[in-house]
């Protein structure tokens, strides 16, 4: 009688169950409707975007200031060419020009990364990551000339006590420390800069030489591989119906041709890092681009079966392009073989580069009678050897440094330390030792073998997964998304079309207050937030460091698309379920958000839904509840949409306001989401 009676019950659950996929199924097509015309806000975004950089081109060019569009290959060649004429090479009017081209080079950046495809051609491409080259080699060009200079002119910067010269000249993108050994001196040997506690101590050899130390600390990289910056959240393509029937046929006749398409995987900018010296035309960044590390795995081939994620409408589609070459494959499993070699999918550097470097004295001046003379050499700013060439297989001491690290940077853990190695293009533990990391003091002591650059690393995952997210409006197109990472609580405020970083909590104290009450682009957001050590922007291959169940991007992307359009009168927050739901689905908690107090949720508040893309419900359990169940929630139906599915129980102001939401607000919130990915990394 009992399993009767349970046979009598599952036969009346399945009915129930088919009868709600049967409505479902009636109205999905008027849902779909009806949820396009919400989502040609996504298009209205893109076309104001679009409108803004053609004005802000035309309102640069109407201003006649003197400045360079950097996209204008005659005006930037221009500007390149009279700097490099220009002889006058006092470090403070570098620094002033420096700020320019650091302007100019993060332009194009800007562009390379936020151009839809069809805005910006190969050609131009190419052209904006060589002008990008250039312009690094110069501003480095520009410092060695400086530096040469200050050398010449060393009676104007002598420390009284040691009779040898010494200066500190900073701004906020470059501090320069110069210390030259006139006095050849061995009880001299080491020196501390006290403005910046950056120090070092010579070897005797050194001591007693014709030599200058430079530790040049640009708080951008300029150095690493230009590669690196290739990382970008995928970007919304409108394609008309017919070309997606088409592009659908291509890819399922011609599998190879899915090889080179797209990854699923929505990705991120990376901060602002650049390339150096001797360092990779633009043309291997090209080619390097579109790599990505993971494609070995073959778990992630059997995944790329969806490689366009179309949204429920007639034309807005996702497309996510990626194109890699097997002599790139193998080349980057080669790299990662050496143990020196840092991973830079693994690490990300913090705090800037570190140049130190130990250079020949030129001639110095001498006072004779009313003429100061000096023995001109064209040399230019010449590299002392260290350790010498002829004893290169004997043992020679090594050189210690000190470096205070900036206070605008958080490190959570020992940085790892690496110098730049030109030939192999890389970065590398090897030849550092006698590492001491004073948390407190906030400096690191270290020997090296010879001069290097050099450069502090951290995991770049180190605060995922999340512990915790949350997303509510605060206003009418205002929202604040709260990310509760490992050691950090981050809250971005959004408004209209920028976002704010509002407070960085770390121990319970408020860090990274020189970043914070700042309305910026989420472009920006994530540069800053990465700069300065706190990274909540996963990375196409980040899943291979972070232990978290991945979501199909069907189900991902599409909750995101949703959850903006309607974040304007719901809020969503983190559900410890979604890991038990698998990989095809994602679960959270909504709730109806439509007075803006700042009243913390109780959990009667809160309901769980659960997505895959194409079928939204709401779930009978809580988050208090044993054991994680699809059952629904007792007079509840599915629906094809997330946002019909809130519609079934909201209030006609929560709608109201979703359909008065602004365009720019909408988009904003989805690049948050995306980049962060919430779903996927908590």
């Amino acid at each position: 009688q009992e399993e009767a009676a349970r046979l009598e019950k599952e036969r009346i659950e399945q009915e129930q169950m088919e009868k709600l996929a049967a409505k479902d199924q009636e109205r999905r097509e008027s849902e779909l409707a009806e949820l396009h015309s919400l989502e040609k806000k996504f298009l209205s975004a893109q076309q104001w975007k679009t409108d803004y950089r053609a004005h802000a081109k035309w309102e640069h060019y109407l201003s006649c200031d003197g400045s360079p569009d950097p996209t204008v290959l005659q005006e930037i060649n221009t500007f390149m060419s009279l700097w490099r004429e220009d002889q006058n090479e006092d470090i403070q009017l570098v620094m002033e020009k420096g700020e320019q081209v650091l302007n100019l080079i993060e332009k194009l950046q800007f562009i390379l990364l936020d151009a839809p495809p069809n805005e910006i051609t190969e050609k131009e491409t190419v052209q904006y990551q060589e002008s990008i080259l250039e312009l690094q080699n110069l501003l480095h060009q520009k410092y060695n000339g400086a530096t040469e200079h200050l050398l010449k002119t060393t009676n104007m910067y002598e420390d009284s006590d040691t009779g040898n010269m010494q200066a500190v000249i900073k701004d906020k993108n470059v501090t320069f420390c110069i210390w030259a050994n006139l006095k050849k001196k061995a009880r001299f040997k080491n020196h501390m800069f006290c403005d910046t506690r950056h120090g070092f101590d010579l070897p005797k050899s050194l001591a007693a030489s014709s030599v200058a130390v430079r530790i040049l600390h640009t708080h951008y990289d300029h150095v690493s591989p230009l590669w690196l910056q290739c990382q970008s959240v995928p970007k919304l393509e409108v394609l008309d119906s017919k070309e997606l029937t088409q592009y659908s046929k291509d890819n399922v006749e011609e599998p190879e041709e899915e090889e080179k398409k797209a990854r699923e995987e929505p990705s991120m900018h990376a901060e602002e890092e650049t390339c150096s010296d001797g360092r990779k035309s633009a043309v291997s960044f090209q080619e390097k681009s579109n790599s990505i590390a993971d494609i070995n795995e073959t778990e992630e081939e059997t995944e790329k079966k969806s490689e366009i994620l179309d949204l429920p409408s007639q034309g807005i589609w996702l497309v996510f392009m990626c194109s890699i070459t097997k002599e790139e494959t193998n080349e980057k499993e080669e790299a990662i073989t050496d143990e020196n070699i840092v991973d830079l999918q693994q690490f990300v550097l913090v705090g800037g580069v570190y140049h130190i470097d130990v250079l020949q004295l030129p001639p110095q001046v001498k006072q004779i009678k009313d003429w100061s003379m000096v023995e001109i050499l064209d040399v230019g700013l010449e590299a002392y050897p260290y350790p010498p060439e002829e004893t290169e297989d004997a043992p020679h001491p090594p050189i210690q440094i000190t470096l205070r690290l900036s206070d605008n940077v958080m490190y959570f853990e020992d940085p790892v330390i690496a110098r730049w190695d030109p030939a192999g293009q890389q970065w590398r533990t090897d030849g550092i030792s006698n590492i001491t990391y004073e948390t407190q003091e906030k400096s690191i002591t270290f020997e090296m073998g010879a001069f290097y650059t050099i450069a502090l690393l951290q995991d770049a995952h180190l605060n995922m997964p999340y512990q915790a997210w949350e997303l509510r409006p605060t206003g009418m197109d205002e929202a604040l998304l709260t990310v509760t990472a490992v050691f950090a609580t981050i809250q971005i405020q959004i408004k209209g079309n920028q976002c704010m970083l509002s407070s960085v909590v770390v121990e319970e104290k408020d860090v990274l207050s020189h970043v914070t009450g700042k309305w910026i682009s989420p472009f920006n957001l994530r540069a800053v937030l990465k700069k300065a050590g706190v990274n909540i922007f996963p990375a196409e291959y980040s899943h291979k460091y972070v232990a978290v169940s991945k979501k199909a991007p069907l189900a991902e992307v599409r909750a995101y698309q949703q959850m903006a359009l309607v974040v304007s009168a719901f809020a969503f927050a983190s559900s410890k379920w979604n890991l038990e739901a698998g990989q095809e689905q994602v679960v959270f908690k909504v709730s109806e958000h439509v007075k803006t107090d700042s009243v913390r949720r109780s959990h009667k508040d809160w309901s769980l839904y659960m997505f895959n893309g194409q079928k939204a419900q709401k779930l009978k359990i809580t988050e208090t509840s044993e054991a994680f169940s699809e059952e629904l929630e007792e007079n509840s139906e599915f629906h094809s949409t997330l946002y019909h599915m809130l519609k079934d129980s909201a209030s006609k102001e929560a709608i109201d306001k979703v359909e008065t939401a602004s365009f720019l607000f909408i988009d904003v919130v989805y690049q948050l989401l995306l980049a962060t990915r919430v779903l996927t990394y908590s």
